[in-house]
């Protein structure tokens, strides 16, 4: 699904959204990467842009996959806002969720442990990150930002 918006009143901008939701299964993580690339077709990313955003993408997917469910089922849903100058990715679930304070020095420090490495990852990708919860009492949501 797609959106198009011209934003406030009397703004030039346009914001494309397209919103994706997969089954919290690792095979599905390649359908977001798809999604990305089409995205790119409608405003040209520089290839290691891509390829680094495409990265942080499935870093992202895969913790939902990984840590939401656990044996359960449920689903990860992708949302990316394309503007002139910007491309935001975020990235839900309705699992487990996690505090911050959990995860400890791997999400907050330099330490890169195994299990913040692919937050440490997505931070050097990306030029803003927020972490936190789905804002329903479950579930997590990491919402990055490329400047393009």
């Amino acid at each position: 699904m797609s959106e198009r918006s011209a934003g406030a009143p009397g703004a030039a901008e346009d914001v494309r959204t397209v919103r994706l939701t997969i089954p919290a299964k690792p095979e599905y993580i390649t359908l977001s990467r798809l999604a990305l690339t089409g995205l790119s077709r409608v405003r040209s990313l520089a290839p290691d842009t891509l390829a680094d955003l495409k990265l942080a993408l499935t870093e992202a997917c895969s913790n939902s996959v990984r840590h939401a469910y656990g044996e359960g089922e449920g689903h990860v849903e992708i949302s990316f806002q394309l503007s002139a100058d910007r491309l935001v990715i975020e990235v839900t679930d309705d699992g487990a969720g996690f505090e911050l304070a959990e995860a400890g020095p791997a999400l907050e420090g330099d330490d890169l442990t195994e299990g913040g490495l692919g937050i440490a990852i997505i931070r050097s990708i990306a030029d803003e990150v927020e972490i936190g919860g789905a804002g329903n009492g479950r579930g997590s949501r990491l919402r990055f930002v490329k400047l393009l």
